[in-house]
């Protein structure tokens, strides 16, 4: 049988759908606008960003059917698409040559670059006398502190602790959701690297006496940076500075990727699907809320809805979304966000967080007047968040009415697939954990991590493990009669909801996590 080139195909496309047929090697690969759409996207999409021109953007497509995504380009990039068809090899070519460009850019950043990162803060800072007396300028520390943010982005941190005490200074980075110490540099230069740390955050250095909360980005190359957001705070020994990464490319925002159960996902789409109410995700920094709720706002997000999202501060950067910071300082609350939201004809709104009654009454009046309303609390599960809720003054009526569904969640390590091996454990030991009988007669197979080059003490990577609680017509009986978190946590399991501990053997028995991790965050 005849085989068709890749460029045969396309001048076939070219002429069937009278679009223009454009060579993409007469293109040079750094004029790309490969950070204008997510990597993903374009590579399930089979398109590319070409050139600008004025408001129009040119896009090589070599499926027709990305033909059906102009609106949602157009909406994403605030530009009239136009499209013209390439060969898919050479787009597949220029793809895998900019993932491998994203990729690189950690292992560039070796001991020769340490002294010339690029920090976009650092252009527009007026450095006084003060920060070089400080020891601010200081080229070892300046190059100690570039390497020290190097290696946790290597190491796929999440949060890096510079921690003075009376006889040592230590620094810990947040790798899988455990602290693990990477260095104790002489405690005499504490002082100095926050110092630093608070010039690059353009924070101010003589006030040691209160928190400071400020950023910092740093370009690792033209379409990759990483912010990291600083906060100091006044120890018994001197200024403790925790700095959290915020690595918006990394973030993966597909809803079938977050380790939900597939009635737990089904009970999340059919929730986020709904015109109107309340969705709370639960759960302690960390654990992964936000993640969880930018995946729904992510599919949500469409040129025919208007969503609105406060946060303290934005972590995910999403085209299509309008985003807030709260500023506390100038009177930018939670609250007040909310409020302009509704001035604003929204028809999704996200809320970082429920801190407070007003905020909480001002979400439960938008879920009643038809909006979607996602928002966050801190607690341990689904059922306490409801009596959290009636706590803080909210009429049970106003909850029943409200609120569709309630999902806690916690980030479990993953064991790495490379150095796992059995753990056999007896089947009293299995019925302890909460294994049942039948899966104990199944015969369980548990596993526990080794450790090897490619890991962290036996794991690699991490999951989530949920309680999605739906709000039907029993709990929202319950929610008007008062319910205790006892009662509504009997009638959620009554109903088939499985906790977090549930979840997490679930985790245990399909082989992705150790008996002892899931020990490790949840109650047995």
């Amino acid at each position: 049988s005849e085989r068709f080139s890749a460029r045969q195909i396309a001048q076939l496309l070219s002429a069937a759908y009278k679009l223009p047929y454009f060579d993409l090697r007469v293109m040079d690969e750094a004029e790309l606008l490969l950070d204008l759409l997510p990597h993903d996207f374009m590579r399930k999409r089979r398109l590319i960003p070409l050139k600008k021109r004025g408001r129009t953007l040119y896009v090589g497509i070599s499926d027709p059917l990305a033909l059906d995504l102009v609106d949602q380009i157009s909406f994403q990039t605030a530009m009239v698409v136009n499209f013209v068809v390439v060969e898919d090899d050479v787009l597949t070519a220029l793809l895998d040559a900019d993932e491998r460009q994203r990729s690189s850019a950690f292992d560039e950043l070796g001991e020769a670059n340490l002294d010339s990162l690029t920090f976009e803060t650092e252009a527009e800072q007026q450095q006084d006398d003060q920060a070089a007396s400080a020891g601010a300028d200081d080229a070892p520390i300046v190059r100690y502190i570039n390497k020290v943010l190097v290696d946790a982005i290597k190491a796929e941190a999440s949060d890096i602790h510079f921690e003075p005490y009376e006889k040592f200074y230590r620094i810990r980075i947040r790798q899988d959701g455990v602290l693990h110490e990477i260095g104790r540099p002489p405690i005499s230069v504490g002082m100095r690297l926050a110092s630093r740390m608070k010039i690059m955050a353009q924070l101010n250095i003589t006030e040691r006496r209160i928190p400071q909360d400020g950023r910092i980005r740093l370009k690792l190359s033209k379409n990759h940076a990483i912010d990291f957001r600083v906060n100091t705070l006044p120890t018994l020994h001197g200024e403790k500075v925790v700095l959290r990464l915020l690595d918006s490319s990394q973030a993966n925002l597909d809803l079938n990727g977050l380790g939900m159960s597939p009635a737990q996902n089904a009970a999340y789409i059919h929730a986020i699907n709904r015109p109107y109410g309340m969705i709370l995700v639960t759960g302690p920094t960390g654990s992964g809320k936000t993640v969880t709720l930018y995946s729904a706002l992510n599919q949500l997000n469409q040129p025919g809805t208007n969503i609105c999202a406060a946060e303290d501060p934005v972590e995910i950067a999403l085209p299509g979304i309008n985003q807030v910071n709260i500023n506390n300082k100038v009177g930018l609350t939670f609250a007040h966000a909310l409020r302009s939201f509704l001035r604003q004809d929204p028809d999704i709104i996200m809320v970082g967080e429920i801190r407070d009654l007003e905020t909480a009454e001002i979400a439960v009046k938008a879920a009643q007047t038809g909006h979607l309303v996602f928002s966050t609390l801190h607690t341990n599960d689904a059922p306490q968040t409801l009596t959290r809720l009636a706590n803080m003054g909210l009429p049970a009526y106003n909850i029943a009415a409200s609120v569709l569904l309630i999902m806690a969640q916690r980030l479990i390590r993953k064991l790495c697939t490379h150095c796992k091996t059995p753990h056999p454990m007896p089947p009293h030991a299995l019925e302890e954990a909460g294994f049942n009988n039948d899966e104990i007669e199944a015969g369980i197979k548990v596993y526990k991590g080794v450790g090897c080059a490619k890991c962290t003490d036996g794991y690699r990577g991490r999951t989530g493990i949920f309680q999605v609680m739906p709000i039907n017509e029993k709990i929202e009986r319950l929610i008007l009669e008062g319910g205790t978190t006892l009662q509504l946590d009997a009638l959620a399991r009554e109903l088939g909801v499985h906790d977090l501990r549930r979840s997490g053997l679930d985790k245990v028995r399909d082989g992705i996590t150790s008996l002892e991790e899931i020990n490790r965050v949840t109650l047995e």
